[in-house]
């Protein structure tokens, strides 16, 4: 994408709209047992709430209501995921009747191919990750003459910051706030609801160490493409990342930190034990971060984003009983 519209309080108001005609705002709780453990005072936004157990939800219905009242409705349209994105796809194009093919990587997340599956997607196992897959659509969309439907946008950004708006009107005052990164909608949709609102909170994000390709780029000033090797992470597991997206977060994030697999899966613990929510690893990873900061945020009032839930139950069986040995 060469152009960005910088989101405004408006665009996000309006967006709004949208997604609370097809869902209700989720919660976001202040957890004692958790706040316990980090040594600051914890609140836990649950986008593992959403309909389809996921943030991207938002983004996708705003996407396709903007499209479809455009006039430019397609016949068909196709996108690349690791099953969140593609799950919001399925579920807002659906809502107009537009045929929906995602393309993922092979071993993709079994429970979420299901998942899309029962949205009515059309599913294509392509490539060893994410960019071979994205690569695979594009080329699909052009031959096929389908409608690529993009993992970053202004639409899609405006329509996943209401949870970071509903969040940061909610609880006055957080000093902290820690954002999972994939491609950059979320993290992005962070700074444009705390700018709209003009608050001094910081925004951290979070990486994969074994998918950190932002972070290195963030060191760096510019894209810097980084091998996925997590196996825990796949919400995150990014090789290349997204120009506009990291221009962005270049001007708007504190820091990137990146977090393990063990490290993961060690709060995918901590969030089942102290809270009985259940995060995929991407979910998980923003308290991974704050359990590693906690020497540089204690006895501030910090926010940790539960981007998802959606693990497959496997996985979650072995995260259960392995803790911070997940990878070993």
């Amino acid at each position: 994408m060469e152009y960005w519209k910088a989101i405004s309080f408006e665009d996000i108001e309006s967006a709004s709209r949208i997604v609370y005609a097809n869902m209700q705002a989720t919660p976001q709780y202040h957890w004692p047992l958790l706040s316990e453990r980090c040594g600051a005072e914890l609140w836990v936004k649950h986008e593992n709430h959403s309909p389809v157990g996921a943030f991207k939800l938002r983004g996708g219905l705003v996407y396709f209501s903007r499209l479809v009242h455009s006039g430019n409705a397609p016949d068909g349209v196709i996108s690349a995921t690791r099953g969140n994105h593609g799950q919001s796809i399925g579920y807002a194009a659906g809502l107009y009747g537009i045929p929906v093919t995602v393309v993922v990587p092979r071993g993709n997340s079994v429970e979420k191919n299901a998942a899309m599956r029962a949205l009515g997607v059309k599913l294509i196992e392509h490539g060893d990750d994410f960019q071979e897959s994205l690569e695979f659509a594009v080329d699909c969309a052009e031959k096929k003459s389908l409608y690529m439907v993009p993992s970053f946008h202004p639409w899609l950004v405006a329509g996943v910051a209401t949870y970071s708006m509903e969040l940061l009107k909610a609880v006055r005052d957080i000093d902290v706030v820690y954002v999972p990164i994939g491609l950059g909608s979320g993290i992005c949709g962070m700074m444009a609801a705390r700018d709209a609102l003009k608050l001094k909170t910081r925004i951290v994000g979070v990486v994969s160490s074994h998918a950190s390709a932002y972070a290195k780029s963030f060191s760096a000033g510019h894209p810097v493409d980084s091998p996925v090797t997590t196996r825990l992470s796949d919400g995150m597991a990014c090789r290349t990342p997204q120009t506009v997206a990291l221009d962005l977060i270049l001007k708007g994030v504190d820091r990137i930190v990146e977090v393990s697999d063990n490290e993961v899966s060690a709060a995918m613990c901590m969030m089942f034990e102290c809270t009985h929510n259940v995060c995929e690893g991407a979910g998980a990873a923003a308290l991974a971060a704050a359990m590693q900061e906690a020497p540089l945020i204690a006895g501030r009032k910090v926010a940790v984003i539960a981007s998802g839930g959606n693990v497959d139950q496997d996985v979650f069986a072995r995260v259960l009983k392995r803790g911070s040995s997940y990878a070993d």
